[in-house]
């Protein structure tokens, strides 16, 4: 049952899962201002970004009736990715509903891993959940929700765990960068006694509002263009609202230019490249938006941008 609730025992399934064919991903110590704090470099996963966890998980608890209808997914291109991977891996048919102004270079790497690549007008504001569910009842398919799944929730919080072990004690604070909030559900719920803070960019705050209103709210309809392609939901759900709701008192926001800020040191100092979306969370930090607790984990959730976008953010000047 898809409407069932994320539980810590479900991530912990999943982290045996994962740590069956995946390494930990490196957690890289960065200094700001004399003040330690520890980064995930998720770009480091096989995909480039952390949605192979959720990804693995949802579609290793498939029957095998479920594995023959194949899976449809939703995403600009890191879930996409995530679940080509692990369909391809199982043998498994799986259609991606992907934005027609999706990074170029994230639908050709869908398309490498084999998924089919069913596009969808976001900036004449079709809806991808209506083409999805098409796809669904056309097929009999199984929906692979970006964020709004258990199994996905789960398998995003596996990261919690690995970064319990890695830093011999759970954390005090997780900075991360939120979209749907699939990841800071699944953080919030492998890690009770930590801190978790959602960063989203500006003008893409609907879980900030929701979490200040007590109640979903959708991004604006004139949300502004963004870099943070990865992050550009239209609002949370309520499997996810649930879980963020009791734990996360508030969220944060980032501008374009602390975006590439933190993009910049990420290359300079833990020579890693990060995308937009996946540089949200320490942009928060190096903006001074968020105290650095003495155990805190900050998220480098995905490294996939494009050579020529990521060498402008290198040669800019702001």
């Amino acid at each position: 049952m898809t409407d069932r609730p994320p539980s810590p025992a479900g991530i912990a399934e999943a982290a045996a899962k994962i740590a069956a064919i995946l390494p930990p991903t490196p957690l890289l110590p960065l200094d700001i201002d004399g003040r330690m704090l520890w980064c995930k470099a998720e770009s480091l996963q096989p995909i480039g970004a952390f949605k192979i966890r959720g990804a693995w998980h949802r579609l290793t608890a498939l029957s095998e009736a479920e594995r023959t209808r194949g899976v449809v997914g939703v995403s600009s291109g890191n879930h996409a990715q995530g679940v080509a991977w692990a369909a391809r891996r199982l043998g498994i048919a799986a259609t991606i509903v992907m934005p027609i102004d999706a990074p170029r270079m994230k639908i050709e790497a869908t398309r490498t891993l084999g998924g089919d690549v069913v596009f969808y007008d976001r900036p004449g504001g079709e809806d991808r959940d209506e083409v999805a569910a098409r796809l669904v009842a056309a097929s009999g398919a199984t929906l692979v929700h970006a964020y709004a799944d258990p199994w996905v929730i789960e398998g995003q919080g596996t990261m919690g765990i690995e970064i319990t072990a890695q830093m011999q004690a759970q954390p005090d604070l997780i900075v991360a960068p939120c979209g749907g909030g699939g990841l800071s559900a699944g953080l919030a719920l492998a890690c009770p006694d930590a801190a978790i803070v959602p960063v989203e960019p500006e003008g893409w705050d609907d879980v900030a509002r929701s979490l200040a209103s007590g109640t979903i709210q959708r991004v604006a309809a004139d949300a502004p263009p963004t870099a943070c392609d990865a992050l550009q939901t239209p609002a949370t759900r309520p499997i996810n609202f649930a879980v963020l709701k009791a734990r996360c008192p508030f969220a944060l926001t980032v501008s374009p230019a602390e975006v590439r800020t933190a993009q910049r040191l990420a290359f300079e100092r833990l020579h890693l490249v990060i995308e937009p979306g996946g540089a949200a969370a320490l942009a928060a930090v190096l903006a001074g938006k968020v105290d650095i607790a003495p155990r805190t984990a900050v998220v480098l959730s995905g490294g996939n941008t494009d050579a020529a976008a990521f060498a402008q953010v290198l040669t800019g000047s702001d």
